[in-house]
C-alpha cells in the first residue's frame, strides 16, 4: 500500500487526510489498520510529513526531469533530459505509478557503486499514455490489478463500475487517473492477446492512416528513367537476406580492376526518391522510427506497397538505388570511393542459408548456384580481408546467440538459437564498409548529418569489469583508457571457458548503448572515428535522413536546416530502443508460457550469478533465466568465496559462475517472467500468476 500512498501524494501536493486515503484507495474497514501502519512507517522514514491532520510528501532537493525509457519488474530507468547524466536507475520500491514514456521528476538519492545516478520518482509531470494494461486479480474479495509496465510489485485497487467483473487472470486496460476498468482483452494465453498487449503497451503502430495509404497508392512503380543516374543494370547484382524477408534494402555486386583490386558495389534502395519531406508518408514513417519484427508479423515503417514492392530490390526488376562503389586492395583497404544515384536490376534473390550451404560445399547448392559460384567466392574472399583489417584496427566483434521459438502448425515446439553464419558476416562486412564510406564523405564535407555514435564506456564500468576479470585471471590495461581491441582480446581468452557466457554478458553490460546524434563521438566498438547508418532506409528512418542529406550534397542543393537534427536523432534512438524492448518482451513472454508445458521436467542450466534470494541460472536450451532459491540448498548459509563463487559455511559446498547443473523446472510465471528451479526430486509448484 506504501507505493499507492506515495503515488497519490505525488498527484495531490495539497496533501491528503487519513479519510481521503480511505476514500481514494478504496480501503475497507479491515485494511484501515494497515493504512495507519504504512502512513506511520513512511513518516518515520522521512518520506512524508504530517501537518494539521494532512499528509504531504517531504520536500526534496536534487530533482531531475527525464523520460521513463525502460521498465522491468523490480527496477526501471529514466533518461535524464540533461544528456550528460545518462540513465537514472530507479528501484521498484521507489517507482510509484510511473509508466513507460512518462515524463517524470526524479529525486537523485545518490550514486550507485558504479558511479551512476540512482533515485526515486517524485512526480509524474506528463503521462506517456492515459491508460495501462494489467492482470485482473482479487484480494479479500476486492478487485485489484497488477500493472504489466510497472517496476513495482504492488497491486493497484480497481474500480469495476457496472460492468461484470472479468475472470481472474484476464488482461485488462485501466484508466490511470480513475483506476477504472476500460477493456477486457482476454486471457494471456488466448491467441493474439500477447502481441496486442505488447503493441499497445509500447506505443507501436499497426495501421497507416487512409491519407498515407492513398498517397502510397498514387506513387508510380512503373518504368523508370535512368536519366541522371549511373546505370548498373548490366552488373551481376544479387540480394542475400533471410528466407522470409520481403523488404530488400540492399544489393551487392563485385568486379575486378586490371590491377587486381576488387570493386565492391553496395546498392541501397533510394527510398528518398519516393518519400518526400513533410508529406503524410514521411510524417508517419518518422513517427514509427523503425519497422518492428514479431514472430509471424511485421509492423513496417512504410506501407507494403512501398516496403515490399516499389522500393524493395526484387529480382529481375529495375529499381532506383544509391550506390557506394569502393575499390579495395588485397589488404582490405578502401583506396577509392564513388557515391551516386543509380539504377540496378538484381539477377537473383539468395538466402543466407543457401549461400552458407554453397560455402560448405553442399553438392545440391553448388549445382543450383553454379553460375554465381565465382562471384560469391570472390565476395567471400573480400569479406574475409575486410574483417581481418577491421579486427587488426581494434574492432570489437562478438556474438551473443539470440533465442527464437520454433513453431509447427501454429504452436510452439521448442526454442532454437540464431547464430550468424559466414553468409551473414559477408553482408555485414559490406554494409559496414558502405556505412563508413558515406559517413567519411559527409563528415569531410562538413555538413550536419546523423552520426551513429558509440561513446567510450565509463571508467567506473570498466573498473568493475576489470575486477571481475581479475578474479578469473584475465587482465585489462589500467595505465591507459581501455580500447575496443582490449575487450576483443578478453572475448578470445574467454572462449571455451565455463564462465564464458556470463562474462561476455558483463563485457556487453559495461558498454553504453549506440545511439544517433548530430555530434560525432566516434564508434567505440567498431573502432571507427566516424560512422553512420545508411544501408536500411526501408526500415529505419535514420537511414532515410542520411540518404536525403547525401542526395542534396551530390546534387549541389542547399543544405537543410540543422536546427531540429538533434531532437530527431534522439527520437530515432528512443524509438529504436522501444522497438527492441517490445520485440524482446513478446519473445520472453512466449518462451515463459512455453515453459509452463514443461513443468516437472529436468532442464540444463548454468550458474550466471548470485542474488540475495538465491542462485541465478541461465536455462541453456531456452534463453531465459531462472532462480534456484537458497531454501532449496539444505538450510546452509552461503557467502561469497572469491569473485565468482559461493561457499556453504557448514557443508563447504561451492557454487561457481559457469558451473552446469541439472535442475527441476518447479514453477513458471509468464506474466512476471519468473522461473523457479529446484533440485531434482522436489515437487513442482506449477504455473504461477
Amino acid at each position: 500500500m506504501r507505493t499507492s500512498i506515495l503515488s497519490l501524494l505525488q498527484r495531490h501536493r495539497e496533501g491528503i487526510s487519513f479519510h481521503g486515503f480511505v476514500r481514494r484507495l478504496h480501503v475497507s474497514d479491515k485494511e484501515k489498520t494497515m493504512l495507519e501502519r504504512d502512513l506511520a512507517g513512511l513518516e518515520r522514514q522521512g518520506e512524508l510529513i504530517r501537518m494539521k491532520r494532512r499528509y504531504f510528501l517531504k520536500p526534496r532537493a536534487h530533482l531531475m526531469e527525464g523520460t521513463v525509457v525502460a521498465v522491468h519488474r523490480g527496477y526501471g530507468f529514466v533518461r535524464a533530459a540533461q544528456e550528460s547524466r545518462g540513465d537514472i536507475f530507479v528501484p521498484g520500491r521507489h517507482w510509484g505509478d510511473a509508466r513507460l514514456g512518462d515524463v517524470v521528476e526524479v529525486t537523485i538519492s545518490g550514486l550507485s557503486r558504479k558511479g551512476k545516478p540512482e533515485g526515486k520518482i517524485a512526480r509524474i509531470r506528463k503521462k506517456g499514455q492515459e491508460t495501462y494494461f494489467g492482470i485482473y486479480r482479487e484480494r479479500w474479495g476486492r478487485p485489484v490489478v497488477l500493472p504489466l509496465d510497472s517496476a513495482s510489485w504492488e497491486e493497484v485497487p480497481l474500480v469495476i463500475g457496472e460492468a461484470p467483473a472479468p475472470d481472474v487472470g484476464a488482461v485488462i486496460r485501466v484508466d490511470r487517473e480513475l483506476r477504472k476498468l476500460l477493456e477486457v482483452l482476454g486471457h494471456p494465453d488466448d491467441p493474439g492477446v500477447d502481441m496486442e498487449v505488447v503493441i499497445r503497451r509500447f506505443d507501436l503502430y499497426e495501421e497507416f492512416s487512409p491519407e498515407a495509404l492513398t498517397q502510397a497508392g498514387e506513387i508510380s512503380g512503373g518504368i523508370i528513367s535512368p536519366e541522371g543516374r549511373h546505370d548498373y543494370r548490366d552488373w551481376l547484382t544479387i540480394t542475400i537476406d533471410d528466407e522470409e524477408a520481403q523488404d530488400h534494402d540492399d544489393a551487392v555486386s563485385i568486379a575486378t580492376t586490371p590491377g587486381g583490386n576488387d570493386v565492391l558495389g553496395v546498392h541501397i534502395a533510394d527510398v528518398s526518391h519516393y518519400i518526400k519531406p513533410e508529406t503524410v508518408l514521411d510524417k508517419e514513417a518518422r513517427l514509427r522510427g523503425t519497422s518492428v519484427y514479431f514472430p509471424g508479423r511485421t509492423l513496417p515503417m512504410l506501407p507494403d506497397r512501398l516496403s515490399r514492392q516499389i522500393c524493395s530490390l526484387r529480382p529481375k526488376e529495375e529499381k532506383l538505388t544509391i550506390s557506394v562503389v569502393m575499390e579495395i586492395d588485397p589488404a582490405g583497404e578502401v583506396i577509392a570511393t564513388e557515391l551516386h544515384p543509380s539504377i540496378i536490376r538484381t539477377r537473383k534473390r539468395l538466402s543466407y542459408e543457401s549461400v552458407w550451404k554453397l560455402f560448405q560445399e553442399d553438392d545440391e547448392m553448388s549445382r543450383e548456384l553454379s553460375s554465381l559460384k565465382p562471384t560469391l567466392f570472390q565476395m567471400r574472399s573480400l569479406a574475409h580481408r575486410l574483417r581481418e583489417r577491421r579486427e587488426h584496427k581494434g574492432s570489437l566483434d562478438f556474438e551473443m546467440a539470440e533465442p527464437e521459438l520454433i513453431y509447427a502448425q501454429g504452436r510452439p515446439q521448442g526454442v532454437a538459437f540464431k547464430h550468424q553464419n559466414e553468409a551473414h558476416q559477408l553482408i555485414e562486412e559490406f554494409m559496414l564498409a558502405a556505412n563508413e564510406a558515406v559517413a567519411t564523405f559527409l563528415n569531410g564535407e562538413g555538413i550536419p548529418f546523423f552520426f551513429r555514435i558509440h561513446p567510450r564506456p565509463l571508467a567506473a564500468d570498466i573498473a568493475d569489469l576489470r575486477r571481475l576479470l581479475e578474479g578469473v585471471g584475465i587482465s585489462l590495461p589500467s595505465a591507459r583508457p581501455v580500447r575496443a581491441g582490449d575487450l576483443q582480446r578478453v572475448i578470445r581468452e574467454l572462449e571455451g571457458r565455463r564462465e564464458e557466457r556470463f562474462l561476455k554478458r558483463q563485457v556487453l553490460k559495461s558498454l553504453p548503448l549506440a545511439v544517433y546524434s548530430d555530434q560525432n563521438q566516434g564508434h567505440f566498438a567498431l573502432a571507427k572515428p566516424v560512422y553512420t547508418h545508411f544501408t536500411s532506409p526501408i526500415r529505419r528512418y535514420s537511414d532515410l535522413v542520411v540518404h536525403r542529406t547525401l542526395k542534396r550534397l551530390l546534387a549541389h542543393e542547399p543544405e537543410a536546416a540543422a536546427s531540429g537534427l538533434n531532437a530527431l536523432a534522439t527520437h530515432c534512438s528512443e524509438r529504436e530502443r522501444r522497438v527492441e524492448e517490445a520485440e524482446r518482451d513478446l519473445l520472453e513472454w512466449r518462451i515463459h508460457r512455453f515453459l509452463t508445458t514443461r513443468l516437472g521436467e529436468t532442464v540444463s542450466a548454468v550458474i550466471s550469478g548470485f542474488s540475495k534470494a538465491g542462485i541465478r541460472m541461465d536455462l541453456v536450451d531456452y534463453g531465459v533465466s531462472g532462480l534456484l532459491p537458497f531454501s532449496e540448498l539444505g538450510g546452509d548459509f552461503y557467502a561469497k568465496s572469491g569473485v565468482l563463487s559461493l561457499k556453504g559455511r557448514r557443508t563447504g559446498k561451492r557454487f561457481v559462475v559457469g558451473q552446469p547443473l541439472d535442475l527441476l523446472l518447479a514453477a513458471v510465471d509468464p506474466i512476471q517472467r519468473r522461473v523457479d528451479l529446484a533440485l531434482p526430486g522436489a515437487e513442482p509448484n506449477g504455473k504461477r500468476g
